[in-house]
């Protein structure tokens, strides 16, 4: 079976009535968890432009506070398992200020909570690979924004 392109989709969608796009797009949100947050995200965003971010690190500190940092080999499983739950987070948004934002959340989280005190090369690169992510978005930024993560970026280096 061979995939329609994009274009071909929105082509296909504009024939559509509104009862069926409601339709199709419910049926959307019931076949997988992440497409139910990006539309709650996006229907609410207007309303609460915070609330992505806030919804996000309610779940990043859940995920700290039960985390298991008994040694080095769980708490390297845990900050990776983390991660991954935030890079999942990150495919929701396309605004660069709040995955920035979210980055170094878990930059200062991952301090906060001594994962780096255990000196473990996986927990080291994968704290600095994030923040390498986390200056590459800045630098896209606008320069006032540039400025107000420049600070906390120092603060964590």
């Amino acid at each position: 079976m061979e995939i329609p392109s994009l274009a071909q989709l929105k082509k296909d969608l504009s024939y559509l009535s509104e009862k069926e796009l409601i339709d199709l797009i419910a049926d959307l949100a019931k076949f997988s968890r992440d497409n139910k947050a990006f539309l709650y995200f996006k229907l609410n965003e207007r309303d609460q432009p915070q609330l992505f971010v806030n919804e996000v690190k309610e779940d990043l500190d859940e995920a700290f506070q039960t985390a298991n940092t008994k040694n080095y080999h769980l708490a390297k499983k845990s900050a990776q398992a983390i991660r991954r739950k935030l890079n999942k987070s990150l495919k929701l948004s396309k605004n660069k200020a709040d995955q920035a934002e979210l980055i170094l959340y878990f930059c200062e989280m991952l301090k906060k909570y001594g994962y780096l005190g255990f000196r473990h090369p996986v927990i080291a690169n994968l704290y600095q690979v994030q923040l390498g992510k986390a200056k590459k978005l800045i630098s896209t930024l606008h320069e006032d924004l540039q400025s107000d993560f420049e600070y906390r970026l120092e603060d964590l280096e």
